[in-house]
């Protein structure tokens, strides 16, 4: 799910839809109207999911995607060998997502352990653990 917003309006630290993958915007440059033409973004972003570098040019007021973000709590029901078991704690959802790429908040999973993950465009990512 996503929703079309103006270039021009982008800034640094939210996210947009680039190449189907929901990115963080780390860099926003404009440039300004020449004599032939409209004004133009530059935006740099890290995919939220596999953290690669991804780039756009477009004019200010060309339309992008930006992806609705959908944070809810859960709590590790179990921490597998390439996976986490995740109960959502208002729907007692129970489902599996990717273990987090950064090494310290992977090493602070465990059982029973309560966590903040995201949903976006149908994948979940855990973003944090909640307390301590």
């Amino acid at each position: 799910m996503s929703k079309p917003v103006d270039v021009g309006d982008l800034k640094e630290g939210s996210y947009v839809i680039i190449d189907d993958e929901p990115c963080h915007i780390v860099e926003v440059t404009k440039s300004k109207p020449g004599k032939h033409g409209s004004a133009k973004a530059r935006v740099v972003a890290l995919g939220v999911f596999d953290g690669v570098k991804r780039s756009f040019v477009k004019p200010v007021d060309a339309k992008v995607d930006v992806p609705i973000i959908e944070k809810r709590s859960g709590q590790v029901i179990a921490v597998l060998p390439s996976s986490v078991q995740l109960m959502d704690l208002e729907t007692y959802e129970v489902f599996e997502t990717q273990l987090p790429q950064e090494e310290d908040l992977r090493s602070r999973l465990a059982n029973g352990v309560e966590v903040e993950y995201w949903r976006i465009m149908g994948r979940t990512k855990i973003m944090r653990v909640k307390g301590s």
